[in-house]
């Protein structure tokens, strides 16, 4: 207790902790064991360059889950992590004060940080799709297909309007429900079906920062998408599976399973417009992969021809197709590939003619705003960047206070430019969602 207190008493420390510096406590801990990059990287699962990119800010720090796990076998102590991702400290437009509990465990510290990163959803919700995902429950009513598919649907648009609780809740009888239902009949139809249930699952897990859990639901998702036999229902498994990854920081694997669904897909001539669409978004999320992996020549091969393929789609999405991707959802990508490979001004440029009415669900265009908003922020110019923030926040509000990387902008972007234009209205944002 006196080494770790004369550590982080020293004047090193002090420094690190009061310009909230994560990766300089993970590399000051790692130093103080005689640790290399490689050693670190090997106690907790990364690569050494890896642990690199997140002790030189290179790389984002706000995949809360992978930080609690670099920093934990760096040495650095629970409660200091989360002073310093602003978890249990009270600064003004964060987040609520906690008591700090050494002896929790890692599940209730990772719950815990999901509660205060601004998620408006009660811990009891997310204890029961835990208990789910464990142990299935009966279904209340074993539905018909046609009943399945209907919830299906409405999970859909409760998930486009940032209806997460309401969402949350329902979760755990509809994916009992399809799971009956498909062992039930062990048709293709129920398979997809169920494959469905569980890529929702995972795209809502996924949203709000819950990333072991979405592991869970995405490989349930490939499992029963590839009993269904369709390339369509694969396609989206795998593209459900391939945004795990990246949280994962798997970002090679995730690259091979959508290039494997893509390929897939191709084969099968793409003679339905659902399967057309399918293939474009299969390209677009191969891009999005390349780019987060550094890959520029192959993200931009990629995003060009997923706009190549969108060019034979509809500027509106088709109801009832798993995939509603369009021409402008492909450029909204390449917002996302340029600011990946760190092109601000070029992912800017991409954006400028994109309007929300292209968009039809709140949660699109909510994501048009944010996209553009992380574009800005690289750029460094916080008025645009606070501006596009609370547009997000007009659209979707979940968007901004329960993605735990668009709540750090607007937390850095508050701290940081309080004079910004917008930011007093970020502020007071922040504190209603804490």
């Amino acid at each position: 207790m006196a080494a770790r207190d004369a550590l982080w008493s020293s004047r090193r420390a002090r420094a690190i902790i009061k310009a909230r510096d994560v990766g300089g406590a993970i590399r000051l801990a790692r130093q103080e064991r005689g640790w290399r990059l490689s050693d670190l990287g090997e106690e907790c699962g990364y690569s050494a360059s890896t642990i690199s990119r997140m002790e030189t800010g290179r790389r984002a720090g706000t995949d809360l889950d992978m930080l609690r796990r670099v920093a934990t076998a760096a040495g650095v102590p629970l409660d200091l992590l989360g002073e310093l991702v602003g978890i249990t400290t009270a600064p003004p437009v964060t987040v609520a004060p906690t008591v700090s509990r050494p002896a929790e465990t890692d599940d209730a510290m990772r719950r815990r940080t999901l509660m205060t990163a601004g998620l408006a959803v009660p811990l009891t919700l997310l204890t029961g799709l835990d208990d789910a995902l464990a142990i299935l429950p009966e279904p209340k009513t074993p539905p018909s297909q046609a009943q399945l598919t209907a919830r299906l649907a409405r999970a859909r648009r409760q998930f486009d309007t940032g209806s997460l609780t309401r969402l949350i809740a329902e979760l755990p009888d509809l994916l009992a429900s399809a799971n009956h239902a498909a062992e039930s009949s062990r048709a293709p139809e129920a398979f997809a079906l169920l494959a469905g249930c569980y890529d929702v699952a995972t795209e809502t897990l996924n949203k709000i920062g819950s990333y072991p859990a979405s592991r869970i639901t995405a490989d349930r998702a490939t499992t029963a998408a590839a009993l269904s036999g369709s390339p369509i229902a694969m396609a989206a498994s795998a593209r459900c599976l391939g945004i795990v990854l990246r949280h994962e920081d798997r970002r090679a694997l995730a690259d091979r399973v959508t290039l494997t669904a893509a390929d897939r897909l191709d084969a099968t001539g793409l003679t339905t417009q659902a399967q057309a669409a399918a293939y474009a978004q299969m390209l677009a999320t191969c891009a999005y992969n390349a780019a987060q992996a550094g890959d520029r020549a192959r993200a931009l091969e990629l995003i060009a021809d997923a706009g190549k393929a969108a060019a034979r789609l509809p500027d509106h999405p088709v109801a009832g197709q798993p995939f509603t991707i369009t021409p402008a959802q492909v450029t909204l990508y390449k917002v996302g590939v340029h600011w990946s490979l760190g092109d601000a001004g070029t992912a800017i440029d991409a954006g400028t003619d994109l309007h929300p009415s292209q968009f039809p669900t709140p949660e699109r265009r909510g994501r048009l705003h944010t996209d553009m908003a992380r574009a800005w922020w690289q750029w460094g110019r916080p008025d645009q960047a606070a501006h596009a923030l609370l547009a997000a926040y007009h659209q979707a509000p979940g968007e901004v206070t329960a993605r735990p990387s668009i709540r750090q902008i607007a937390v850095d972007l508050v701290q940081c430019h309080p004079r910004a234009d917008g930011a007093h209205r970020l502020a007071a944002i922040l504190r209603n969602t804490r």
